[in-house]
């Protein structure tokens, strides 16, 4: 379907009818082919994302540095590839964190562009929430490239203190820079933020090498093996066509084009995520192993869930066990993706080489998760996620993404809840729509009027939202006053417009 007929359809039912163009990879997005002939699947190792150091700690701290510069780095095998990295590697160096122990992250911009970093599923004062005109300018030049009006702008370096009085979960960290979101996560500017506790501490899971994160992405690349997007040379970060989002034919696992993991025949831990701009993913494993749910976004469910496949939407975490015990060593193991063509299909494989002794198990009983009822007088608010007009950034107007008819404006404050008050939001969609809510974590109640979806357990703070769907969800705002953000993370939409501000009182 042509950009121009997608964007002439209005309406639920339209959107519906427009999934056999934009959306026919389970996505709603175009296309990015590469130009360069691609590697054969499953021939370079899993890498693991190097676990950060605290350049220093105290009683109650721990301090961090992490230096945002470029970088070439071997992405496709025998050539080199310029990204933008946190450390200069893709993902970013791991930080892991302790429950309730603070952690200042000082990030110093030695990019060419404007910076703002976000920990998505922190619980965080608004001040170091990662507010998209709050900007680390290049420590040399780099004020031509913001247009709108800035917030709180620092030169060079920024300080991010999170208190993180928050449970164990997988978080993870990303550029959050208005209007170039898009562009600069997919350059490599992301990486993972663990928080470990007590709790989870106890139970007996996989642990050590065998607890593994997954960060997922798609990228497309140009003939010499550079990253290929299609960026604007105007306002916003995406050309115009790509708006609906980018989808790329090579699936990268922590930053390796269709990986393969050397296992042993026991249980392993996986903290999934998927970082991709706007491709959603439907993960299954072959000759019959299952995923077991034992986390969502924002930490431990209280009780496993097995699942035959996981459909993943961007920015959203499933903590799974895969075990591996039945599989004689030199048994291979695909993770595929049906919603995906071509390489897209692909995901990575395990080769269980092994057999080995496994003290792990999966508890009955995980965590306790208090349930979040809504009074009968709880306060309502509606959030409806739709194709818009949007400012151009040049005076001018372009097609772009809304919320409630309207596209994202800095100074404009669109719901002011109260902290400590439960209430419901009903959100709302023309396509697909991953919505995210900065601050604290939500329950989701129902789905289209109907219980919740099989991935909608636990705490969450990003929800998969399909064409013409309807999500009932339970939030309460805790600890700290301030601007928040409710948004799309289809990084295109989210560039787009596609932003709402809250202010907790």
């Amino acid at each position: 379907m042509k950009r121009r007929r997608f964007l002439g359809l209005t309406g639920a039912a339209a959107g519906a009818i427009a999934l056999g163009g934009c959306a026919a990879e389970g996505s709603t997005g175009e296309a990015l082919g590469s130009d360069r002939p691609l590697p054969a699947p499953f021939r370079v190792p899993l890498p693991i994302p190097p676990v950060k150091r605290p350049a220093r700690r105290d009683t109650s701290t721990d301090w961090y540095e992490i230096v945002q510069r470029p970088a070439d780095v071997e992405i496709l095998p025998g050539v080199r590839t310029r990204i933008l990295g946190y450390d200069g590697v893709f993902p970013g160096p791991t930080i892991e964190s302790r429950s309730g122990r603070r952690t200042v992250v000082r990030h110093l911009n030695h990019t060419d562009v404007p910076t703002v970093v976000h920990l998505h599923g922190g619980h965080t004062p608004a001040d170091h929430d990662g507010w998209p005109t709050d900007l680390v300018l290049p420590r040399a030049g780099g004020d031509h490239h913001t247009h709108h009006r800035a917030g709180h702008v620092t030169r060079g370096r920024r300080d991010y203190v999170y208190p993180l009085a928050q449970p164990a979960a997988t978080l993870w960290y990303h550029d959050h820079r208005m209007d170039f979101t898009g562009p600069q996560v997919y350059r490599g500017l992301a990486g993972f933020h663990l928080i470990r506790d007590d709790v989870e501490a106890a139970l007996p899971l996989p642990d050590g090498d065998r607890d593994v994160p997954l960060m997922i992405t798609d990228r497309a690349f140009d003939a010499d093996g550079a990253l290929k997007y299609p960026a604007a040379d105007h306002a916003a970060g995406t050309h115009d066509d790509f708006l609906e989002g980018v989808l790329g034919d090579v699936v990268l696992v922590n930053g390796a084009p269709w990986p393969e993991l050397e296992v042993d025949a026991v249980r392993y831990r996986f903290r999934v995520l998927n970082a991709s701009n706007a491709r959603r993913y439907q993960l299954t494993l072959d000759q019959g192993a299952t995923f077991v749910q034992i986390g969502s976004d924002a930490g431990l469910l209280a009780a496993p869930i097995e699942h035959r496949s996981l459909t993943v939407a961007p920015a959203e975490r499933f903590d799974v066990i895969v075990d591996f015990s039945g599989f004689r060593p030199g048994a291979l193991i695909t993770m595929r993706n049906p919603l995906g063509r071509a390489g897209a299909g692909r995901v990575m494989r395990f080769r269980v080489a092994r057999r080995a002794r496994d003290d792990s198990t999966i508890p009955a009983a995980l965590a306790e998760i208090p349930r979040l009822t809504p009074p009968a007088d709880a306060p309502r608010r509606r959030f409806a996620f739709s194709r818009g007009i949007v400012p151009d950034g040049l005076g001018g107007e372009r097609k772009g993404w809304v919320i409630n008819g309207k596209p994202f404006d800095p100074s404009r404050v669109d719901a002011a809840p109260r902290l400590d008050d439960v209430e419901i939001w009903t959100l709302s969609t023309d396509l697909h729509h991953p919505v995210h809510v900065h601050l604290s974590p939500f329950q989701v109640l129902s789905r289209n009027g109907r219980s919740p979806g099989d991935f909608d357990a636990g705490w969450k703070d990003t929800v998969d939202l399909r064409p013409a769907e309807t999500v009932e969800i339970a939030v309460r705002f805790t600890d700290y006053r301030g601007r928040f953000l409710l948004h799309c993370h289809n990084l295109e939409h989210e560039d787009m417009t596609m932003m709402s501000t809250f202010a907790t009182k």
